[in-house]
């Protein structure tokens, strides 16, 4: 019990806190940098839709706002499927150039992400979702990073515009991640794109999965071929929060799920001797990320057996069950659920299951292709 409680552990604190820790020392010594300089490539902006009247519009007339030519902006919108008027308020902006593309039957997103790379002429594509709005600099920001040959993705961060405390957990998540990005991009490259906007060279998307997650194995593939993938933290996606912590849930569920499908279909990335740091960012970003669950339910169980171990032991198994008790309450809601501080507790735990239905749903063949998109506030 001993040894499980002491391996289970030391996995728990290095993936969550050792493993950031070391990146953050080696970008010290280690940090890439990369040339920038203002040009102006062909540049295809997909938008990927599924049922959004509701935002579309406001979508293409941001993206139409967006400080770059318009000769050279090319805006497409992938439907998919869609049961609304979302093709018909697209099929509205065909005097400005935007160009619909649609599925008449349920493919998934990355499905109709290759639709429009099919149709596009962009030098430099540009992926993002429907609910995303950007400020006008920020595509010439992006596109200014490929004047470095060795630079083959660039991504966004995400910026919450609500000022109110919806799900803190979220926010809490999605700063943490950005910081880790950014760590990544100093030592190597991006272990993955954030899914709300993204830009990549057109080479790289010539090899495509239409049943996996663009944003992670895009980022893979810019490294396998020698590229680099970074991030700007001054090219801002702005969105709302998942409105509930079930729709949150779920999310999580089925971008775990899609995560898995492409780590193990690129484990190849994994050889050090090819890949070098590459390969140590891609094991512990995301494999060791979704084995927590496990290794958490291993320390609460050999916890309990070393009870009569000493005052030490005692003292972690109450604070497991305090904080596994914490995020319960939090979930539940009620006028407890609201504290802020029990919030952290919560999304861990929502987190947890969500990795754990995601490897059942992995372990029994389920892809989930097909989603409904997150409806933020």
């Amino acid at each position: 019990m001993i040894w499980i409680f002491w391996l289970s552990l030391s996995f728990l604190v290095y993936t969550l806190v050792g493993y950031p820790s070391l990146l953050w020392i080696i970008s010290l010594v280690r940090r890439q940098t990369n040339r920038r300089e203002i040009i102006f490539p062909t540049v295809t902006v997909v938008v990927a839709a599924h049922n959004e009247a509701a935002s579309i519009r406001g979508k293409i007339e941001n993206t139409l706002e967006l400080d770059y030519p318009r000769d050279k902006l090319e805006i497409i919108v992938a439907s998919d499927a869609s049961t609304d008027t979302t093709a018909e308020i697209t099929r509205s902006f065909a005097h400005e150039g935007v160009k619909l593309v649609e599925s008449k039957e349920r493919r998934g997103k990355h499905h109709l992400q290759m639709m429009a790379r099919d149709i596009s002429r962009g030098e430099i594509l540009v992926f993002t979702d429907a609910t995303i709005r950007a400020e006008p600099p920020v595509l010439r920001r992006m596109v200014s990073h490929f004047a470095d040959d060795k630079i083959g993705a660039v991504c966004s961060v995400d910026d919450f515009v609500e000022t109110k405390e919806t799900w803190a957990g979220e926010r809490l998540y999605t700063h943490g991640e950005t910081r880790l990005r950014h760590l990544e991009g100093q030592v190597t490259s991006l272990v993955t794109l954030s899914g709300s906007l993204f830009a990549v060279r057109r080479e790289i998307c010539n090899v495509w999965h239409p049943d996996q997650s663009s944003d992670f194995f895009l980022a893979l593939h810019t490294v396998a071929r020698g590229y680099r993938a970074a991030l700007d933290p001054e090219c801002k996606a702005r969105l709302g929060f998942v409105r509930s912590e079930r729709a949150e849930l779920s999310r999580k569920v089925r971008t775990i799920v899609h995560g898995l499908v492409v780590f193990f279909s690129h484990l190849e990335l994994l050889n050090p001797f090819r890949y070098g740091f590459f390969s140590w960012q891609f094991l512990s970003h995301k494999l060791f990320r979704w084995l927590l669950p496990y290794a958490a339910i291993a320390l609460l169980i050999s916890n309990f057996g070393l009870w009569n171990a000493g005052l030490f032991y005692r003292v972690m198994l109450i604070l497991q069950l305090a904080g596994y008790t914490a995020g319960t309450i939090s979930l539940v809601g009620g006028p407890v659920g609201q504290i802020k501080a029990l919030r952290p507790a919560g999304f861990f735990v929502l987190g947890s299951v969500a990795t754990l239905r995601a490897w059942w749903k992995f372990c029994l063949g389920d892809k989930l292709v097909t989603w409904e998109p997150s409806r933020r506030g």
